[in-house]
C-alpha cells in the first residue's frame, strides 16, 4: 500500500481530533506557552554535565531547518528520514519535516545494513540524515541502488553536507510552517521484523496527538516535570509516552548515555517520571536483592521495611514503623533514582506483579500498559487516576474500543484475540495492501478504524485487560495442549540466574528450553560464585551448575504454569541474544526464527534421548 492508498478516515471523525491535532501546532503551541523552560538534556562527554536548551531554543533550530528543507526542495507528502540516537538534532529533523508536509522516517543506530537499504528503498527516502561520517559512508555505497534518495546529510559533523551549514543555509531562507490536517501520514515507524521484511506503519498526526494527550491526561503531573529518556523514538512507545507527550506538558527530557550508566544518569537528571521497559527495573530488582544479601544487618532492616511495607498497604495513613523504616531503608533505594522519581509507565512486555508491588511499596509505583506500533501505540493503561491492577495492563483509552474475538478459540474459550477500534489506530502498512487487508478490519466503530492485535487477553468484570498470549507464537503439544512460549519466557528472565531463553516444543511430547545464564549474576551469588569463577564456557560444562539454574526454573514455573507448559529438558549456551548477531529485535524482543536457524537442531536433539 502505498501512502497514497493508505486508509484515511473521513472527515466527519473531526471531533475524536480537537486542536492542536498535528505535530506542527503541538509543539509550536508549547513554545509559546513554555519557551523559556528546558527541554532537552545532553550529557557533555568534556565537561560530564548534563546541558540543556529550552523549547525557544530547539524551536529556532526547528524553524532554520525548515528553510533549508525549502529551499532543497521538499515537499508535501515527501519522506525524509534520520538514522540517529535519540538528541535534539532527531527532534529538529522530525519537526522541520512535518512543518513543510513531510513524513518522516526513524530508523536505528544500531541496524543491519540491510535493514537500512529495505527501509530507505521501501519509503522512498528523499533526504537522509545520519549521525556521522561512518554511516554516511556506508550509505553512499548503496545511494546509487535507491534513485529516490536524493542527498544525505550529517548531523554530528562539519562541512558542506553538515546539519550546521543546513541550519545556516536556513536562517537565510525563513519559511513559515505548514500545519498538516490531522489525517495526514506523519510517521512511517517500521516493526522490528520479528516474522519477515519490516513493515512500515502508516500513522497520521491525528494518531500521535490524540495518544499523547490521553498519555498526559492519564497521569496526575505537575507543572514542570523532568524525564530521563531511554526508549528510543524510531519505536512509537518512546515517540508518544515521552518525547510527545512531555512537549505537550512542557516538561523536560533528558537523554540517558546508555544501559550501563543508567544508574549513574538516574543521579544526574533526577528523574520525576520516566518510561521503561519491565526488565530495566526487574534488573535493578535483582541487584538490591543480591546486595541486601551481602550484608546480614542490612537483610535485617530491609526484611523488616518489607514486611512492614505489605501491612500498610491500602493505608491512607501509614503507622509510625513504616515511616521509620522507610526513611532508614526505602529512602536509599529511593536515591538510587535520583530521589524524586514519582512514577514509571512500563510496556513491551508486563511487570512481575511482586516486583512491581515492591517497587510500589518504596515509594516508586510502575504502571503497566499496552499498546502496539500499529495503535500509536497504547490502547490501555493503568494509572494514577484510573487505578493500578497488577497483573494488568489497564484500562482501555478514550475513543478505543476493545473486543475479545473468540473465533479463533470457541466461544467456550475464557480469552481470545484482542481487536482494538480507536482514534489511534494507524492507517495501514505502506506498500503491503495484502498485510493491511488481513491486518484492519473490514467494519468500524463509531466510524473510527480497528485492526487485529494478534494477541491473546480477556477483559475482567472491572474493565482491566489480562495478556494472555500471542496467536503467533503459540504451538500445540502431541498431546493437543496450546503452549504461549513468550509468557513461560518472561516468567523464565525473572530468575537472577537466567540472562536469556527460549521454549520449543511445536508437536513434541514436552518442551524443552534454550537457556542463556547471567554469568556475572552467578559468579557474585554465594550459592554459586564456586561454578562461575572460570570462563562462561567451563560454567555451563559444570553439570552440578547447570543441573541447579534448570531446578530453579522448574521450581519457579510450578507456582504459575501446568505440568505440560514446565520444560523438561534444557540445552545451555554462552552467547546472549541480542541486536547485533540477529537474535533481538530492536526492542528487544526475540526473533525466534533466527533463534531456530542456529541452534534448532541441537534444541531438536533434546529429544533424541
Amino acid at each position: 500500500m502505498s501512502n497514497k492508498e493508505a486508509v484515511v478516515p473521513s472527515t466527519n471523525l473531526d471531533a475524536y481530533y480537537p486542536k492542536p491535532n498535528n505535530l506542527v501546532d503541538f509543539f509550536e503551541n508549547s513554545v509559546a506557552r513554555f519557551g523559556s523552560r528546558n527541554l532537552f538534556g545532553t550529557k557533555n562527554k568534556t565537561t560530564n554535565q548534563y546541558e540543556w536548551v529550552t523549547f525557544s531554543a530547539v524551536a529556532e533550530r526547528v524553524n532554520n531547518l525548515r528553510g533549508a528543507l525549502n529551499k532543497l526542495g521538499l515537499n508535501k507528502g515527501e519522506k525524509v528520514g534520520v538514522i540517529v540516537s535519540n538528541s535534539v538534532e532527531w527532534f529538529v529533523c522530525c519537526n522541520a519535516t512535518h512543518g513543510l508536509g513531510g513524513v518522516f522516517v526513524p530508523m536505528y543506530e544500531k541496524e543491519l545494513q540491510k535493514v537500512w537499504q529495505y527501509i530507505i528503498q521501501d519509503a522512498a527516502i528523499k533526504y537522509l540524515f545520519v549521525r556521522d561520517q561512518k554511516i554516511y559512508d556506508v550509505i553512499k555505497n548503496f545511494q546509487k541502488d535507491i534513485p529516490t534518495l536524493k542527498d544525505v546529510f550529517i548531523l554530528f559533523g562539519e562541512g558542506e553536507k553538515s546539519l550546521a551549514e543546513l541550519e545556516k543555509m536556513g536562517k537565510a531562507n525563513p519559511t513559515p510552517s505548514y500545519k498538516p490536517h490531522w489525517s495526514e501520514t506523519a510517521f512511517i515507524i517500521y516493526t522490528s521484523g520479528t516474522t519477515g521484511d519490516p513493515k512500515g506503519v502508516l500513522l497520521h498526526h491525528g494518531n500521535m496527538t490524540h495518544n499523547a494527550k490521553e498519555c498526559h491526561a492519564t497521569f496526575d503531573a505537575g507543572e514542570e516535570e523532568v524525564g530521563l529518556c531511554i526508549l528510543p523514538w524510531a519505536h512509537s512507545f518512546g515517540l508518544t509516552a515521552d518525547l510527545h507527550t512531555y512537549i505537550l506538558g512542557g516538561w523536560s527530557l533528558g537523554f540517558a548515555e546508555s544501559a550501563d550508566k543508567l544508574l549513574v544518569n538516574f543521579s544526574e537528571v533526577k528523574p520525576t517520571h520516566m518510561s521503561a521497559v519491565p526488565r530495566v527495573f526487574n534488573i535493578i530488582y535483582d541487584k538490591i536483592q543480591q546486595g541486601v544479601a551481602a550484608d546480614p544487618v542490612k537483610k535485617q532492616f530491609f526484611d523488616a521495611a518489607c514486611a512492614e511495607a505489605i501491612k500498610n498497604r491500602g493505608l491512607a495513613e501509614k503507622t509510625k514503623d513504616f515511616k521509620d523504616l522507610d526513611a532508614l531503608v526505602f529512602s536509599q533505594i529511593r536515591a538510587i533514582f535520583g530521589g524524586r522519581l514519582k512514577h514509571v509507565v512500563t510496556g513491551g512486555a508486563m511487570m512481575k506483579p511482586e516486583i512491581a508491588m515492591f517497587f510500589s511499596d518504596v515509594g516508586v509505583p510502575t504502571y503497566d500498559g499496552y499498546g502496539l506500533s500499529e495503535t500509536s501505540p497504547v490502547i490501555t493503561n493503568n494509572s494514577p487516576g484510573r487505578g493500578n491492577k497488577y497483573g494488568t495492563v489497564g484500562k482501555v483509552f478514550k475513543d478505543t474500543n476493545v473486543v475479545i474475538d473468540k473465533s479463533r478459540v470457541g466461544e467456550d474459550s475464557p480469552d481470545g484475540e484482542i481487536v482494538v477500534y480507536g482514534a489511534q489506530v494507524m492507517q495501514g502498512y505502506h506498500n503491503k495492501p495484502v498485510i493491511t487487508k488481513e491486518t484492519m478490519m473490514p467494519d468500524t466503530w463509531n466510524g473510527l478504524p480497528g485492526i487485529r492485535t494478534g494477541d491473546r487477553g480477556w477483559l475482567d468484570e472491572e474493565g482491566y485487560l489480562h495478556i494472555t498470549g500471542r496467536f503467533k507464537d503459540e504451538y500445540k503439544l502431541e498431546n493437543g495442549k496450546y503452549v504461549h512460549p513468550e509468557s513461560i519466557e518472561n516468567e523464565i528472565k525473572i530468575l537472577r540466574y537466567v540472562s536469556n531463553v527460549i521454549i520449543y516444543g511445536e508437536g513434541r511430547l514436552y518442551n524443552v528450553a534454550l537457556v542463556v545464564p547471567d554469568f556475572e549474576a552467578l559468579k557474585n551469588d554465594a550459592k554459586t560464585a564456586a561454578w562461575a569463577q572460570g570462563t562462561p564456557e567451563e560454567t555451563i560444562a559444570n553439570k552440578e551448575c547447570t543441573d541447579f539454574i534448570s531446578q530453579q526454573i522448574t521450581e519457579h514455573l510450578r507456582k504459575s504454569f501446568g505440568g505440560y507448559e514446565i520444560p523438561q529438558k534444557f540445552l545451555y549456551i554462552t552467547e546472549d541474544f541480542s541486536v547485533d548477531n540477529g537474535m533481538l529485535t530492536q526492542t528487544m524482543k526475540l526473533i525466534r526464527r533466527n533463534v531456530m536457524k542456529k541452534y534448532g537442531d541441537q534444541l531438536k536433539a533434546l529429544y533424541n534421548d
